[in-house]
C-alpha cells in the first residue's frame, strides 16, 4: 500500500508535511519528488507539492546563494508525459553571493488546453555547463488551465547592444501577458514596469521614472496619442534621456500596426514636456 492508496481506502491523513496516512497501524507518507532531499539547498512555498497552480503561477521560496547565478536560475513546467510546458527565471529577492538562503520569486506563464498533473523543475543554474554541478527539485503539481496569453514587446535602451548609448536607439524584449483587446495600452504598461533582473543582466534599461501612470492612450488615424501624469518628466533633464525616454514609448507604440505615428502627452500638454 501507498499515500494514494491508503487516501482512496479511506484512511486518516495527518495533515503534517510531508502528509501521512496512517493504515493498520503503518504510516504512508505522500511522495512529493525530491524535495525532502533539498531542503538544505531549496525550499518551495508557494505552490506547494500536490497544489493547484493557475496561470499565471507565483513560485516563491528560498535557496542558497550558490543555487544562483546572476541572482536567477531556471524553473521549468512539465506535464505528466514530460512534455514541457512553460520555463521562467526565478529571480533572487535580496543579496544573491552568499551561501545562506535567499528569497526568491518567478511568474510563470504557460498555455494549457486542459487541466493536469505535471513537475515543476527549479534548476539550479549552472554557466559552467559541468554535469556534476548539475542539481534540481522536483515538485509535482496540478495545473489548472489558465488565462489565455499573448506576447507584445517593450522598448528599451541596451548599453551591450549600443555602447556608444546613442539616447534614441532601443531594442525590444518580449512580455507574455494575458489575452486583451487593449494590446497597445498592455505593451505600454509592461514598458512602464521598467526592466525585469535579467533583462538587467543582458544590459537593458530604462530612461522612464518609475511610478508614471498612463492617463489615456488613443488611436486613430494611424496617430497614438499618449497622456501620461507629471511623474513622466519629474527631474529629468538632459537630451539624452529626454530622447530616450520617446524613443522608448514611440517605439513601443509602433510596434502595432495601427500606429504610425505618436504624440506624447503630461497632463494634455504637448508643447513644454520632456524639455531637455
Amino acid at each position: 500500500m501507498n499515500f494514494d492508496e491508503c487516501v482512496a481506502e479511506g484512511y486518516p491523513v495527518m495533515e503534517s508535511y510531508p502528509r501521512q496516512c496512517r493504515a493498520g497501524g503503518k504510516t504512508f507518507a505522500e511522495y512529493i519528488g525530491n524535495e525532502l532531499e533539498k531542503t538544505d539547498l531549496i525550499r518551495i512555498s508557494t505552490p506547494r507539492p500536490n497544489g493547484i497552480i493557475k496561470s499565471p503561477a507565483v513560485i516563491e521560496g528560498e535557496a542558497r546563494g550558490y543555487w544562483f547565478f546572476e541572482a536567477s536560475f531556471p524553473i521549468r513546467l512539465y506535464d505528466e508525459n514530460n512534455n514541457l510546458l512553460a520555463t521562467a527565471v526565478a529571480q533572487a529577492q535580496g543579496e544573491w553571493m552568499t551561501e545562506d538562503f535567499v528569497p526568491f520569486r518567478a511568474v510563470l506563464s504557460y498555455g494549457a488546453s486542459k487541466d493536469g498533473k505535471g513537475t515543476l523543475v527549479l534548476e539550479k543554474d549552472n554557466p559552467s555547463g559541468i554535469p556534476e554541478n548539475d542539481d534540481k527539485l522536483v515538485v509535482p503539481v496540478k495545473y489548472e488551465v489558465g488565462v489565455e496569453l499573448m506576447t507584445v514587446k517593450a522598448y528599451f535602451n541596451n548599453s551591450n547592444m549600443d555602447p556608444e548609448v546613442s539616447c534614441n536607439k532601443v531594442f525590444p524584449v518580449e512580455r507574455s501577458i494575458p489575452k486583451t483587446q487593449a494590446v497597445a495600452r498592455a505593451a505600454l504598461e509592461e514598458l512602464l514596469k521598467g526592466v525585469t533582473d535579467a533583462e538587467k543582466n543582458a544590459g537593458f534599461f530604462t530612461s522612464i521614472n518609475p511610478g508614471v501612470k498612463i492617463q489615456s492612450l488613443t488611436i486613430e488615424n494611424g496617430i497614438a496619442k499618449a497622456d501620461f501624469d507629471e511623474q513622466l518628466e519629474f527631474q529629468v533633464g538632459g537630451s539624452c534621456r529626454v530622447s530616450s525616454i520617446r524613443a522608448e514609448i514611440t517605439e513601443t507604440l509602433k510596434q502595432f500596426p495601427a500606429v504610425d505615428s505618436v504624440i506624447i502627452s503630461i497632463n494634455g500638454r504637448t508643447e513644454d514636456i520632456l524639455q531637455p
